[in-house]
């Protein structure tokens, strides 16, 4: 559901986009970081934002992290 919002933001398109892992940070909602493979050795992190479900707001992506590898550590930012 963030993808599109990811191809905006950087002006491109990604025929590869597969979550390889994710941590979770709970706020007022959810905060989900996930690294991205995106195609070749490239990766992106991603911090996607939840609403609490009463909100009834959909996923939004709060900030990502571009130009990162496989073997970078899924760090809370």
């Amino acid at each position: 559901k963030v993808k599109p919002q990811l191809e905006e933001k950087e002006g491109k398109t990604f025929d590869v986009f597969t979550a390889v892992e994710f941590r979770t940070q709970v706020v007022a909602g959810t905060n989900y970081f996930i690294k991205v493979h995106v195609g070749n050795d490239e990766f992106v992190h991603m911090r996607v934002f939840r609403s609490l479900p009463h909100e009834n707001k959909p996923l939004s992506l709060h900030s990502y992290q571009s130009s990162k590898t496989k073997h970078d550590e899924l760090a809370f930012f």
